[in-house]
C-alpha cells in the first residue's frame, strides 16, 4: 500500500509529486498524460519568471523538473473509479487497482464539447479540441474557432499565423476575451469574427467540408465552407470517476475545504482546475498543489497507527 496515491499530470499533480518526492513520501503518480490543460495552450504569458513560453514546453519543464525525483509514475492510465477502503482508499484504472493511505485528485478539466451534429463524426476529422496538437495540418487552410473567450482568441491569432481564412464564431452579441487579444485578432486580416452564432451542424462526406449555423439576430441560417473546426468553449472538471464517491457541486467540480484542500471524504484531497475554488490559473494550480500536499502530509503524520 502507498503512502499517497496522485491522481493528474498537470500542473498541481505534478507540483505535489515534488513535493512528496522532497519529503520522501512513498507516493504514486498515475495520470493519462503528462499534458492537462497546459498543453494546448498556444502561449503562456503570465507564468512569473517565463516572459512567453508555449505550453508544451512549459509542461514539459515542468516534467524535467518532476523526473529528477525518484518518485513512482504510472502513464497513460485512465482512472475507472475510487472506492474507500478499511485503510484508506483503492484506485481502479483501465491497467489495475493501487491501494493507498490517502489521495490527492488533481484530474483538471476535460474540453466542452458543443453537442451538435455530427460532432462526433467529424471527430480528427477536421473537428478539433486542440489548436498546438492538429494546428500542423491545416496550413494554407480555411478553418473555424468556436468560442469568443481568451482561449477562442488565442487559437485564431494562432492559426491566422498559416491559415489561408479563419472564421471565429462567438453565440453572444459581445466578445468576452482581453482586449489585448480582440485587438491583436482585428488587425489580421485573415481573421473574421462572427458573433451571434448558433452552431447547427458541421457537414462534409469523408472529412469536415462546412459548418451550418444561424444568425441568432436575422434567424437566418449560414453555411461556411471549412476543412477544419477548433472547439475552444471552455472546459468541463474531469470527475466522472468520482461521482456517487465525493460532494460535487452543480458544474461538476469537487467541494474542498478552501484551508486544507480536503475533499468530503477525509484523507482525500483535490487541488488544482478540478475543485469548486476559484481562479483557473497555471500558477494557482501550482500553489494549490503544493497546499495539498502539504495537508495530505499532515494527515498522514496524524494517522499514523
Amino acid at each position: 500500500m502507498k503512502d499517497l496515491i496522485i491522481i493528474g499530470g498537470g500542473a498541481a499533480g505534478i507540483t505535489a509529486g515534488i513535493y512528496a518526492a522532497r519529503k520522501y513520501i512513498d507516493a504514486l503518480l498515475i495520470t493519462s498524460d503528462f499534458t492537462g490543460q497546459i498543453g494546448k495552450s498556444s502561449w503562456v504569458e503570465n507564468y512569473p519568471g517565463l516572459k512567453k513560453i508555449t505550453g508544451l514546453d512549459l509542461i514539459k519543464n515542468f516534467k524535467e523538473h518532476l523526473d529528477m525525483f525518484p518518485l513512482e509514475k504510472k502513464a497513460f492510465e485512465n482512472i475507472e473509479k475510487i472506492e474507500k477502503t478499511q485503510g484508506g482508499f483503492s484506485v481502479v484504472t483501465d491497467e489495475g487497482a493501487y491501494e493507498t493511505r490517502a489521495l490527492i485528485i488533481a484530474s483538471g478539466n476535460i474540453p466542452r464539447k458543443l453537442n451538435v451534429k455530427n460532432e462526433d463524426k467529424f471527430l480528427g476529422k477536421g473537428v478539433s479540441y486542440c489548436v498546438t496538437c492538429d494546428e500542423a495540418g491545416y496550413k494554407g487552410k480555411t478553418v473555424a474557432v468556436t468560442g469568443g473567450g481568451n482561449a477562442g482568441f488565442e487559437a485564431a491569432i494562432e492559426l491566422g499565423r498559416f491559415c489561408e481564412k479563419v472564421y471565429l464564431l462567438e453565440t453572444a452579441d459581445a466578445l468576452a476575451a482581453d482586449m489585448i487579444l480582440q485587438k491583436e485578432a482585428e488587425e489580421n486580416n485573415k481573421i473574421e469574427i462572427i458573433v451571434s452564432v448558433d452552431i447547427l451542424s458541421f457537414a462534409g462526406a469523408e472529412t469536415l467540408e462546412k459548418v451550418v449555423f444561424i444568425n441568432k439576430k436575422t434567424q437566418e441560417t449560414k453555411e461556411l465552407k471549412i476543412e477544419g473546426c477548433f472547439v475552444e468553449i471552455g472546459t468541463c472538471p474531469n470527475t466522472d470517476f468520482v461521482k456517487g464517491f465525493l460532494d460535487l457541486n452543480e458544474k461538476g467540480e469537487i467541494k474542498v475545504d478552501p484551508i486544507n484542500f480536503e475533499t468530503s471524504v477525509p484523507g482525500c484531497f483535490a487541488a488544482g482546475d478540478v475543485n469548486n475554488l476559484p481562479g483557473k490559473q497555471i500558477v494557482i494550480a501550482c500553489g494549490q498543489g503544493a497546499s495539498a500536499l502539504l495537508s495530505a502530509y499532515k494527515y498522514l503524520n496524524n494517522n499514523n497507527d
